[in-house]
Order: structure tokens, then sequence, then C-alpha cells
């Protein structure tokens, strides 16, 4: 139902829960806004989800729906969604309605199959999944969509179209080295050493924050300063070296765009934004794939692996002493970043925020 007080196209994006998902939902949203700047985006979100910080501090509208936690397989508690999400479905659709949607996108996860169940035979459904291996939600959502997009070859969803993973313009058109003097002034890091950037994603990981953490001596005696995000609901505590380069330590990085300036390389986990990312600003990277779930990030990480842009190593492995063999040896070798970086930048697809805008807005037809 379109809204006839707006004659722009509505685009509803349902892309909340993790930084995984939102960020795609919001690189797309701004792609749509550059090619039709008469048209209004709306987001999905849940009260659960990191959206409620992120997307209105992005100028979007965010319209809030009850969660569907989505079982990792096809089990019995699949049989009993229908029960659980009817309620979540009504509300989706009022919001529709409301805003007068004239396609919902997707990007899987427990805001997906919600708008995927209301939007049904009702609005037109784009469907994108950035990882290698596909979720539950946007199997659903496959179904009955007018397009599907994907990351990567071989995910399995019917007629995908490959395009790779819309990434944010300040991400695709970052200058690390023009920036990276501010950048590290920035955070208060050291202008010259050789820099590695900790994160375990938006929450943290206990893993590499104890791994990383530990190896602070080790990396001051080597040179090499650290700027670690260890997640706003954990704590850090690294004793610094007086006259050495600085390890700062950070609960969240607003501004990512610097962290990545600011740095010579980075340990963290491989979900597909992080790896998208990464990959597009050149940074070498150390990845420590999520233990849980179903190996869709080792999966993520491997095509960097296999092109030399990238190392990888279990979560279970990752003690210091293994964290200080992988890490120093990198840091204090310049050839090596630098061969790195390039073959990290020589990957990806730098267009698909503006590709999937596109697609979106062919299906809507106006």
């Amino acid at each position: 139902m379109s809204n006839p007080a707006h004659r722009g196209p509505c685009v509803v994006v349902a892309g909340g829960g993790t930084a995984g998902h939102i960020e795609p939902a919001l690189a797309l949203a701004d792609a749509v806004r550059r090619i039709r700047p008469d048209a209004r985006v709306v987001a999905l979100g849940t009260e659960r989800g990191l959206e409620k910080q992120i997307i209105p501090a992005r100028g979007y509208q965010l319209e809030m729906i009850p969660p569907v936690p989505m079982p990792r397989k096809p089990n019995v508690d699949l049989l009993k969604l229908p029960l659980k999400v009817r309620a979540a479905i009504r509300q989706t659709r009022e919001v529709l309605d409301r805003v007068g949607a004239d396609v919902v996108v997707g990007f899987g996860g427990y805001v997906a199959l919600p708008a995927y169940l209301a939007a049904r035979g009702r609005t037109p459904i784009v469907v994108h999944d950035s990882n290698a291996r596909v979720g539950l939600a946007n199997k659903v959502g496959a179904r009955f969509a007018a397009r599907v997009a994907v990351a990567t070859p071989d995910s399995g969803l019917p007629n995908a179209e490959v395009i790779g993973i819309p990434l944010r313009g300040s991400i695709i058109g970052l200058d690390r080295p023009r920036l990276r003097m501010q950048a590290r002034q920035f955070f208060g890091l050291h202008p010259t050493a050789p820099t590695l950037l900790v994160t375990g994603g938006s929450q943290g990981a206990r893993t590499i924050n104890n791994a990383i953490s530990a190896c602070a001596r080790i990396f001051a005696d080597r040179g090499i300063g650290v700027l670690h995000a260890y997640g706003p609901k954990n704590s850090l505590a690294v004793q610094e070296v007086p006259g050495r380069p600085r390890y700062v330590s950070v609960p969240y990085l607003e501004r990512m765009d610097l962290a990545y300036a600011a740095a010579d390389a980075i340990l963290c986990r491989c979900g597909a934004m992080t790896v998208a990312e990464v990959s597009a600003v050149g940074l070498p990277a150390v990845y420590v794939p999520l233990p849980i779930g179903n190996g869709e990030q080792a999966l993520n990480a491997k095509p960097m692996v296999d092109a030399g842009a990238a190392l990888m190593i279990k979560d279970a492995e990752l003690t210091p002493e293994r964290a200080a063999e992988l890490v120093v040896p990198l840091l204090t070798d310049p050839l090596r970043l630098r061969a790195m970086s390039a073959a990290a930048q020589g990957s990806g697809h730098r267009e698909a925020a503006d590709v999937l805008a596109r697609m979106v807005l062919e299906v809507i037809g106006k």
C-alpha cells in the first residue's frame, strides 16, 4: 500500500540484531537515497538489537517489531515458529501499511523473518545474504522473493545474483595513508609505531581479549602499539609500559573508519561484514572464527587466506604465546604487510551497495 502523501518510493529494510545485518542495510539505504533522493527508507528493528543505537544516529526512521529468534537448524523448533511469529507478523504488517512500503529488503536474522512473512503476497521482497553459508531466515524469504542477492557463489539460494556485500561510503572511500596521522591522534596512539587493531565484534570476544591483553608487554618491548575494542559488556585491564607505544583499550569503536586508518593489521572475528570491510580498506588480518554456529565465519575468511591477505587461527588455539608468534613477525615486516594489503584490496565487490539499490528500485518499478 503506497502512501499518497509521498511521491517517492518507500523502501523498508529488515536488518537488525548485529552490525553484520545492520551495516549492509544502512549501506543500501544510503545508496537508495543517492540514486533516488525522493525515496524514503524505513528500518525495522527489535528492542534486543544494536539498531536502537546505530540506525537513528545515521538518520533513518526505525520501527520496532517483536523479535523472532531463528533455530540454527530445521528441527522441531522450526515447526513451532508459526505460533511464535503470529503477533510479530500482525505488528509488522501494520508498520508496512502505515509507512506505505513499496518493497521489503531483508538481510537475515530475527528481524527479517517476520518482515518476509508479513510482506508475502502483499509487498515485493528482495533478499540479500552476506554469509558464505546462508541463514534460515533468508532461506525462507528467498522462496517468495522477487530478487535474491548474495555475497558469494554457491550460496544454494534459488536464482541468486552474486553482488558482494553492500559497504558504507566511509569504508569504500577510506584513504588509510592520508588519514593515518589524524586517526592515531584521535585514539592517542604512537604516530609511527606499527599498530595492531583488535576487536571481537560489537560485543567483544573473551578469548581474543584474554590472549591479546596478555601480550601487552611483548608488544611494547617489540615497539608495537595496540588499539583494542574489548566490548561494552566486558572489562579489560592492561598495564602500559612507560616510554613504549601505547596499548589503548576502549569498550566500543564508534569511528571504525579511523580505527582502520590507524592500524597496520587487525586481529578479529570473521563475520561476513567484517571480512568485507577489512578487505575493502586493504588491512592485513589475523582472523579468529567464532567457535560456535555452523562454521560460516571460517568460510567467510577462507578466500582472504587463500589470496594471501590474511592468516587464520582457531579460537581454541589462540593462546597468548600463539598470538605473539603470529602478530609480532607480521607487524615488524613492512614488506609482508604491504603485500597482504595489496592482496586484500584486489578482492571484493566495492559497488555492491549501488548494484543492490538499483535492483531494489527495479522491483518497485517507479
